[in-house]
């Protein structure tokens, strides 16, 4: 069974991350207003990343891990930029606004995300490849 890391970019250009077991499912529930207050509140949505995982605790901890990172290092993350995330890390850890979280680090090597780029790419529309 695979899991899910997930980001949407809403229509006020904030970003949530989340993860799942059912990547369609769950988008279909942002979509109808029930997948969180968050989402429900700021629609359109757009699923911008995506990544699958072997169990559930390695994608809970990629979206954990996503959550405490700066706004610019989710877009360099959207863009597969990791030059750019990288250099984001090196000037230190720094929680996003968002998440407050101050445990998280900064990126390292045995973070397995990798990039598949869907920018633009409308949660509206069927997710099939």
């Amino acid at each position: 069974m695979a899991f899910w890391a997930y980001l949407l970019r809403c229509a006020d250009d904030s970003f949530y991350a989340g993860h799942t077991d059912n990547l369609d499912a769950r988008i279909a529930q942002h979509l109808a207003g029930k997948g969180s207050d968050f989402t429900a509140r700021r629609q359109p949505l757009t699923l911008v990343w995506s990544q699958d995982f072997a169990s559930r605790i390695e994608a809970l901890e990629a979206e954990h891990r996503i959550k405490g990172w700066s706004r610019a290092k989710k877009a360099a993350l959207i863009a597969g930029d990791w030059a750019l995330i990288s250099q984001l890390a090196s000037f230190g850890a720094r929680p996003s606004t968002s998440s407050g979280r101050t445990d998280l680090g900064s990126v390292d090597a045995s973070f397995p995300v990798r990039p598949e780029f869907v920018e633009g790419r409308a949660a509206t529309a069927p997710l099939a490849p």
